[in-house]
């Protein structure tokens, strides 16, 4: 315990790395087994967590790449985006999702999103022109999009849809998992992931073995044999020694999402009861949100937020400017007021831990503090 003032306060951290990697020996020894193999690019550790993680998801391919937003910017190259095109995606994303169709050469369209924070199914529609070529929706925070939806639109369109599940490693709707609507899927395996590795690294999962082909392709300088090149392509391969950190966390998956779940169950029944300060996101039965970030909306937001780390809680804003009104989107030509709902929940969102290794005891105190600061 320490104090603030004459209040003593826990110190709960956003980062669990510490806690979660106390124990290193299994993974070092992993390493070293590694070491002495020199099997360190695209080793037999890369193709056993591929496995691992296509089986995990029940796809039937995943390929392994350097981080997230190449596993986005891959998928996009390999059904054919390029200069041209236009692809949807939701307003209110990390950089990474426009950053990859921006990178794959295509126009980036965005969409407002929904009170659930993803992309609203119902103007999706009126987004779409003749230069369209694909959907991109973004699981946001580990809450599943309204795949069957978008699907049913994208049908109707002609469109390919790749699924942003870099937040969203077991996210489902109706036990499916996110990722394997679309054409393919692409994951992070960043460090504050839900499943997560010692630096960049990223999955794309696809049930498309042509598909699973070209990326193999795209991901290795489209090499097809040592001496032998099918076209010119990039370098973006998960490293050996990523995979090995990744083959003994994957089994904990399970219970690192069902934790988050519990914990972020016990926030909402907490936070829930401040009605007029807190706004919650519906929460649906039939969806499994796995919670890479806890998030709600607030009252006096930049208040609390420096109420809350007075305390010695680390909470966090993700993210207070929309895409759409960053420098980066000027060219875009879109202004405020474009996206109200992506706007308003950028003012008033506010990010909680909610990790696996959180202590009744913290939990406890980040609802006490949000309780007192309204009080």
């Amino acid at each position: 315990m320490k104090t603030a003032g004459q209040k003593p306060y826990l110190k709960v951290r956003y980062s669990y790395l510490s806690r979660q990697f106390a124990e290193i020996d299994p993974i070092l020894e992993g390493i070293r087994e590694l070491v002495k193999s020199g099997d360190f690019t695209l080793g037999k550790p890369v193709v056993e967590f591929e496995q691992k993680f296509a089986a995990l998801l029940g796809a039937r391919h995943a390929v392994g790449v350097g981080s997230g937003t190449d596993a986005l910017f891959l998928l996009l190259k390999a059904v054919g985006v390029g200069p041209g095109d236009e692809v949807i995606t939701a307003a209110n994303t990390f950089v990474a999702t426009a950053g990859a169709i921006e990178t794959a050469g295509a126009k980036i369209v965005f969409v407002d999103c929904d009170e659930k924070s993803v992309i609203d199914v119902r103007k999706i529609e009126a987004a779409i022109t003749k230069k369209t070529k694909a959907i991109l929706p973004v699981h946001w925070a580990g809450q599943p999009a309204d795949m069957p939806k978008i699907l049913a639109i994208a049908k109707k369109h002609g469109l390919t849809v790749v699924e942003d599940a870099c937040q969203a490693i077991d996210a489902a709707v109706d036990g499916k998992r996110c990722g394997t609507f679309g054409i393919g899927g692409g994951f992070s395996l960043h460090p504050l992931k839900n499943l997560n590795v010692w630096g960049d690294g990223g999955v794309i999962i696809t049930d498309d073995e042509k598909l699973r082909d070209r990326l193999r392709l795209l991901r290795n300088h489209g090499m097809s044999d040592r001496d032998s090149y099918a076209f010119f392509a990039y370098n973006s391969r998960l490293d050996s020694l990523q995979a090995v950190v990744g083959n003994h966390l994957i089994k904990d998956t399970k219970w690192i999402t069902d934790t988050r779940i519990k914990n972020a169950e016990r926030l909402d029944a907490a936070l829930g009861r401040l009605k007029g300060k807190v706004v919650l996101s519906p929460r649906s039965k039939n969806e499994r949100h796995v919670y890479h970030l806890y998030q709600f909306f607030v009252e006096d937001r930049d208040a609390l937020l420096a109420y809350l780390r007075e305390r010695g809680v680390d909470a966090k804003v993700h993210y207070p400017v929309p895409l759409h009104l960053q420098p980066a989107a000027k060219p875009l030509g879109y202004k405020k007021g474009d996206f109200p709902i992506a706007e308003a929940q950028a003012a008033r969102t506010l990010t909680l831990p909610v990790h696996q290794h959180l202590t009744d005891e913290e939990l406890a105190h980040m609802t006490r503090c949000v309780e007192d600061f309204y009080s």
